[in-house]
């Protein structure tokens, strides 16, 4: 709904009125003030700054202004001066009607701080209508045989003025018969009366022609005229008489057209055409003309239009009753209009605020004020708004309310209210208007950015190409326009060792962040950081969040051989008894991989072999182990290719080269693997045997007694005593228990018993299976089972 006021550009601006709770509810008079209509335009009226008692400059700063009834603005205001001046030329007779006295109420409205003042300004009324008679020319037909003293009423004059400007006194020319009464209605109109003086005569005067002159009271008076013309007729000795002088009737107000007023009746003792009676009005005013109709032959009063409560409180018309013989009788008609609630009450908004900030407390939205032209209870009206609104209706002044916030309003709850002003009459059925304003709440910056997470984990693999996006950080503020945009960056670091500024950035605008150099598992597998997320309010709110970065791990790093050494000066070759049964482990690859996870299984596979099928590898363990009884038919010397593969993708290797050396016993020399494939191509020289056997057999002495030495140790550790233990066998070549430790090649210590052939008296050696530590064959045989059963637990073969 478009407000009048609102079409003034400075009527327009946002107002903001911070009031005095004390000053709800209070107003004041002024005036009344007078003017003369048809004042000019800019005639003065009155100083209000005077009468308020107000300085020249507080008219102007307190922001007063006029607000009339229906935003019609017939007054202004020079606020410079305060003197209040005609806005334009005033009809008293346009505004007011015949209503009097003339007043014009308005109020004049203080916006700093707020104060309504009620006013009226009252419309003189000057001599400017003449009185006009609404019949040129009235006829009346008089019985000759009329007595002395009858009086005839006469159509009378209307003068759109008031008072004494109205309508005061009748005149008829100068005659012999007539004269003229100026008589008094109930509603203050007045009428002339003819009044016979003379009896009439038909045969002597037939016609009698006069002038009507009707004067009002103004100075100089004005005066209307009219016709009467009067025919004698013959006699008629009765007219007729109404049942009742005065009908006094109620109609409401939402009667529809043709709804039957009244019936009025007429009765003439006189027969034939004296007896017949017709109704008609007498002197009807324009207003009534239009409003009622009258049945000739019925007397049946309908309305012609409907009737407004709010227009026309109450009608009065005479009616006549005329025979055929032309004598008449009147009687009078007051029809009373009984309000309706038919008018809903009027809504007029004088000031509004919008948009309003968040966090402000006690702030005016609106002042507005409430009418209804009904009277009584159908006038009278309540205002309301929604319950569950932050807002409350106070009354300012007459019909005056004023729309303020409860409480402060929080724009991240709620940025818009749609408020509807309700306003109904206590009439029956009640009516009521409503009026919607829609009031914006503007922000303030109270949020700070919130990020959707307190800490996050990226991960990124390494090897990763420079300024990659690892991952993104997300705020967001509640807050809005530039107090919600959000802006990032990274926080010092919270470990001073890591180089944060070369390793990730973000980007201010969408919180991406980026990883700047190429990241290495194996050096820094994971980092943590701060990041800061700040809006740009003023002053500006932050937040922080932790983020952690896990590098994971690429598949870069070889398997790594720590035993068997491949870059040793000689070889390494690995001795295995002949009489070594199935699944005699002959040593282990040992290999480590710098990568983690998948990555790092290792898997182990026999790649080549001198004779394949006669070792096997181990794929989890790296364990090499025959796979089969030896015969002497087996190579003494085999070369086995064992490859060592990642579980990567793609998958890394590497190889080592193993030599095996099959042999009876120490007394078989060792040749070195290059010997080994010499002596594989050619025949042996006896010579070069002799000379190995010797070597060897050195070498196997020097074996030997450090073999013998560290048994005499092991013995005296454990003391002569103990339970169990076996006494060395005697013999040239005692028998031993060597520790040979797992330390490169197998995952457990074994201990294998070494010993000379018993009585032979020869040199050569004899490998035994491996057999358990201080538990040589000769131990009492539960002792053995018992041992043999743990050890075979931990994976040991023990026959």
């Amino acid at each position: 709904m478009e407000i009048g006021w609102m079409h003034n550009p400075r009527q327009r601006q946002v107002l903001v009125f911070f009031v005095v709770l004390s000053m709800y509810g209070a107003s004041a008079e002024l005036g009344p003030y007078s003017v003369v209509e048809e004042t000019e335009r800019g005639s003065f009226v009155a100083n209000v700054g005077k009468d308020l008692g107000l300085g020249l400059t507080e008219m102007s700063t307190r922001g007063a202004r006029i607000i009339s009834q229906g935003n019609k603005e017939h007054l202004q205001l020079k606020v410079q001066t305060g003197d209040l001046l005609i806005n334009d030329k005033l009809d008293r007779e346009k505004l007011c009607g015949p209503s009097e006295p003339c007043i014009l109420h308005f109020q004049v409205l203080m916006e700093k701080p707020l104060e309504i003042f009620q006013a009226e300004l009252r419309v003189q009324d000057i001599n400017d209508h003449s009185p006009v008679f609404t019949e040129r020319e009235m006829i009346l037909k008089i019985p000759e045989n009329s007595p002395i003293g009858i009086a005839f009423p006469l159509s009378n004059a209307l003068d759109l003025d008031v008072g004494s400007n109205n309508v005061q006194n009748y005149k008829i020319s100068p005659n012999s018969h007539f004269r003229v009464l100026t008589r008094n209605r109930s509603d203050g109109r007045k009428y002339p009366e003819l009044v016979l003086d003379k009896e009439l005569d038909r045969e002597e005067e037939p016609e009698i022609s006069l002038t009507l002159t009707a004067l009002d009271g103004g100075s100089p008076p004005r005066y209307g005229t009219a016709q009467v013309r009067i025919e004698v007729v013959d006699s008629n000795d009765n007219a007729p008489e109404f049942e009742q002088s005065l009908y006094k009737v109620h109609i409401p107000e939402d009667s529809p057209v043709g709804s039957l007023v009244v019936t009025v009746s007429a009765s003439d003792v006189d027969s034939g055409v004296y007896g017949k009676i017709s109704y008609t009005f007498f002197q009807p005013s324009e207003d009534i003309s239009k409003t009622l109709e009258v049945n000739a032959m019925t007397g049946e009063i309908r309305l012609r239009k409907k009737v407004d409560f709010e227009t026309v409180l109450s009608y009065e018309v005479d009616i006549k009753a005329t025979d055929g013989g032309g004598l008449s009788g009147k009687c009078t008609l007051l029809l009373q209009v009984v309000d309706v609630n038919d008018n809903p009450p009027e809504v007029t908004v004088s000031a509004l605020t919008n948009p309003i900030p968040e966090n402000s407390p006690d702030i005016v939205v609106a002042v507005f004020s409430v009418s209804d032209p009904d009277s009584g209870d159908n006038g009278k009206t309540i205002s309301s708004i929604q319950d569950d609104l932050p807002f409350l209706l106070k009354p300012s002044g007459k019909n005056f309310y004023t729309l303020v916030a409860q409480k402060t309003l929080d724009r991240e709850e709620r940025d818009e209210y749609n408020i509807t002003i309700t306003v109904t009459d206590m009439g029956t059925p009640r009516l009521k208007t409503q009026h919607n304003i829609t009031v914006l709440v503007s922000d303030v910056n109270d949020n700070a950015p919130a990020f959707t997470q307190t800490s996050y984990t990226l991960s990124v693999r390494e090897n990763n190409s420079p300024a990659l996006h690892i991952g993104t950080v997300r705020a967001t503020d509640r807050d809005a326009g530039a107090n919600a945009q959000v802006t990032y960056s990274l926080l010092p670091p919270l470990d001073a060792h890591v180089p944060l500024a070369s390793l990730v950035a973000i980007n201010p605008d969408n919180g991406h962040l980026f990883a700047l150099r190429s990241l290495d598992y194996e050096a820094l597998r994971a980092f943590e950081f701060r990041v800061g997320a700040a809006d740009r309010g003023s002053p500006a709110l932050s937040s922080q969040a932790l983020v952690r970065v896990l590098v994971a791990d690429d598949n870069d790093n070889a398997p790594f051989v720590l035993y068997p050494l491949q870059n040793a000066s000689a070889p390494c070759t690995e001795l295995v008894p002949r009489a070594a049964e199935a699944g005699y482990l002959v040593t282990k690859v040992v290999a480590v991989d710098g990568d983690s996870g998948q990555n790092a299984w290792l898997s182990y596979q026999l790649l080549k072999a001198t004779e394949p099928g006669l070792f096997g590898v181990w794929a989890h363990n790296g364990e090499v182990r025959t796979a089969r009884l030896l015969s002497e038919r087996d190579a003494a010397k085999h070369r086995l290719v064992v490859l060592v593969k990642d579980n990567g993708e793609p998958p890394l290797s590497a190889s080592v080269t193993l030599h095996v050396l099959l042999v009876d016993g120490f007394s078989q020399p060792y040749l070195s693997a290059p010997e080994a494939e010499a002596a594989d191509a050619a025949p042996a020289d006896p010579l070069t045997v002799y000379l190995v056997v010797a070597l060897a057999s050195v070498s196997s002495l020097f074996l030997f007694s450090v073999l013998v030495f560290v048994a005499v140790r092991l013995c005296r550790r454990g003391g002569a005593a103990s339970v169990g233990r076996c006494s060395v066998p005697e013999g040239p070549f005692p028998g031993h228990l060597v520790d040979v430790s797992g330390t490169g090649t197998l995952s457990q210590s074994y201990q294998y018993e070494v010993c000379l052939t018993g009585g032979s008296g020869s040199n050569e050696f004899k490998f035994l299976k491996p057999i358990l530590p201080n538990l040589p064959p000769q131990c009492p045989g539960k002792e053995i089972e018992e041992n043999r059963t743990f050890y075979n637990s931990f994976g040991f073969n023990i026959q």
